[in-house]
C-alpha cells in the first residue's frame, strides 16, 4: 500500500512542514484544495470527560476559529462557486439562519464537487470531494469539538493527521523495528479506502464517544450529502470524501479499531492514515499474519483489501510514505523511494522546460529552488547522502543544458563562453555538432558554468539545504 491513498492527495501531493507533518495539499489543475491540520482548543475541551454538544459546536469562539482556519487554508470553491474570500460577508448575512438550522437539527449540507486528478504514479485517478466553503467551516467546527475527545485515546502507532505526529516519526519507528530484527513486512493495500468506508460502521464508532444526537446526525448528513459530478447529483452511500477537514479524523476513528486489534496481538506496526505496515521476524509468521489481518479488515470493518497489491516482502523491497531502506548488510539506512526520485526528476525537467518566458536564471531562483526546498524538506531524514549528491549533480547538468539551449546559436554560445573566461581552444565547443545534453557534461561547460558559479548565480544545492535544516 502506498501513501498516495492518504493525500494527501497530490498532485494530490503532500506538502509538509519541517517536522514532516502533512499539510494536506490537493492540487487540482487550476484549483488548489488545502486542508491543514491545525488544532486550537480552549482548555475546557482538552479533557477525557469533555462531551461536545450541538450548542458548544456553534459557540462564537468555535465558529470564529473554524472560519479563520478555512480562510487561512484557502482552497477551491464547491458547487456554489463561492470563493473563500466571500465567507465573511456571507456569514454576516446568513449565519443566524444557518446556526438556527444546526441547533434545530434541520441543517442539510450541500453535495460535494467531484474532482478527478491523476495519481502521482500516473496509474489511474484519485477522486476528491470538495465541499462548499460554508460546509468546510462547519466541518472544521465539528473537528475542533470532537477531536479532543478522540485524540487522547488514539494509538501511539497512528501517525497520520494528528497533532505532534509526523510521517518522519512513522518511518523512523519502522526503521527501529527493522534494526531489532523484524525484517519481514506485511503490506496490506486498502482498496479505495476513503471511497468505500461503511457509514454505519463508522458512525457506530463515532457514537461510542460522542453522545449528542444532533452532532451525530450532522456528521451522518455530511457523509450522505451526495456528490455533484458532470452536473448531476449522485447519492453517497459509502465513503468519506477526501477534500473536507473532517475526513482525516473520521478515517482515524474507524481504523483505531485496527490499531487496537494489532496491539492486542502484540504486533509491531506503523499506520499513517490508511497506509500501514506490520513488521515480523520470519516470512512464515508474516504469511500467517497477512491472512488473519485481511480477514479482520473485511469481516469486522467491512473494508476492501486489494490482494493484488498486498503481500509479504522485505522492507527494502517496498516503500513506506515515500521512503525505503538500504539492505540489511548496509545497515537499513533510510533513503527516498526510487519512484519519488523519478517523479522529482520529471518535475525538474518540466520546470526548466517552461523557462522561455522568464529565462533560465529566474526559473531557477523562483521555481526550481522552491521545488527542491519542498522535496528535501520532506526527505531530509534520508541517511544516504550520495542520493542527494547525485540529484544535485544531475540538476546542475539540467541547468547547463537549459542555458546552452537558451544561447541558441554559435555566435551567442561563443560570446558567452568568452565572457566566462574560456579561451579560443575551448570556444570550439560552440561549433560542436553534439547534442545539448552531451555538451552539458563536457569539460568546457563545467569550466564555464562551474558548481560555485551556479551557486552564486542562483542555484541552491539540496545538500546545502539539508545541512541548514539538520
Amino acid at each position: 500500500m502506498t501513501s498516495d491513498n492518504c493525500r494527501k492527495r497530490q498532485e494530490a501531493e503532500a506538502v509538509v512542514n519541517d517536522q514532516g507533518q502533512y499539510l494536506l495539499s490537493l492540487t487540482t489543475g487550476a484549483m488548489d484544495v488545502t486542508a491543514k491540520e491545525e488544532h486550537t482548543f480552549p482548555e475546557e475541551t482538552i479533557s477525557s470527560s469533555y462531551q461536545p454538544t450541538i450548542e458548544s459546536l456553534v459557540r462564537d469562539w468555535n465558529i470564529h476559529e473554524a472560519a479563520r482556519a478555512v480562510r487561512r487554508n484557502k482552497g477551491a470553491p464547491g458547487i456554489d462557486r463561492m470563493p473563500v474570500e466571500q465567507l465573511e460577508d456571507f456569514l454576516s448575512k446568513e449565519w443566524p439562519k444557518i446556526k438556527r438550522a444546526i441547533l434545530e437539527g434541520k441543517y442539510h449540507p450541500k453535495p460535494v464537487q467531484r474532482v478527478e486528478i491523476p495519481k502521482p504514479d500516473g496509474k489511474g485517478i484519485r477522486k476528491l470531494g470538495i465541499p462548499v466553503v460554508v460546509d468546510r467551516m462547519i466541518q472544521q467546527a465539528i473537528l475542533q469539538e470532537i477531536s479532543p475527545v478522540f485524540e487522547p485515546t488514539f494509538s501511539k502507532h497512528s501517525y497520520g493527521f494528528r497533532p505532534g505526529k509526523s510521517a518522519h516519526q512513522a518511518v523512523k519507528q519502522a526503521q527501529e523495528y527493522i534494526l531489532e530484527g523484524n525484517t519481514w513486512v506485511v503490506d496490506i493495500d486498502l482498496e479505495k479506502f476513503f471511497d468505500s468506508v461503511n457509514h454505519d460502521m463508522l458512525m457506530a464508532r463515532v457514537g461510542r464517544k460522542i453522545h449528542d444526537k444532533k452532532i451525530l446526525l450532522l456528521i451522518r448528513r455530511y457523509l450522505k450529502a451526495g456528490i455533484m459530478e458532470n452536473r448531476l447529483i449522485k447519492p453517497s452511500e459509502e465513503g468519506t470524501p477526501q477534500g473536507g477537514p473532517l475526513s482525516p479524523l473520521l478515517s482515524n476513528i474507524l481504523l483505531d479499531d485496527l490499531d487496537r486489534e494489532l496491539e492486542r496481538r502484540g504486533h509491531k506496526f506503523c499506520r499513517y492514515a490508511d497506509d500501514f505496515k506490520i513488521y515480523l521476524r520470519s516470512e512464515k509468521a508474516a504469511n500467517r499474519v497477512i491472512k488473519s489481518v485481511t480477514k479482520y479488515l473485511t469481516k469486522k470493518l467491512k473494508l476492501n483489501v486489494n490482494e493484488d497489491k498486498s503481500g509479504v516482502k522485505r522492507p527494502w523491497e517496498g516503500q513506506f510514505l515515500g521512503f525505503t531502506f538500504t539492505g540489511k548488510e548496509d545497515g537499513c539506512r533510510i533513503k527516498p523511494d526510487r519512484k519519488r526520485v523519478k517523479r522529482f526528476r520529471e518535475k525538474v525537467k518540466k520546470t526548466l522546460k517552461s523557462c522561455k518566458a522568464i529565462g533560465v536564471q529566474e526559473t531557477v531562483k523562483k521555481q526550481l529552488n522552491r521545488l527542491t526546498r519542498g522535496w528535501i524538506n520532506y526527505f531530509k531524514i534520508v541517511e544516504v547522502p550520495e542520493t542527494i549528491s547525485s540529484l544535485d549533480g544531475w540538476m546542475r547538468r539540467q541547468i547547463r543544458y537549459a542555458l546552452w539551449r537558451q544561447w541558441k546559436n554559435t555566435k551567442s554560445r561563443k560570446r558567452k563562453l568568452r565572457e566566462r573566461g574560456i579561451r579560443s581552444q575551448g570556444q570550439r565547443t560552440a561549433y560542436s555538432s553534439k547534442g545539448p545534453w552531451r555538451i552539458a557534461k563536457s569539460k568546457t561547460i563545467h569550466m564555464a558554468l562551474g558548481n560555485e558559479w551556479l551557486k552564486k548565480w542562483g542555484f541552491c544545492p539540496m545538500l546545502e539545504i539539508l545541512g541548514s535544516t539538520s
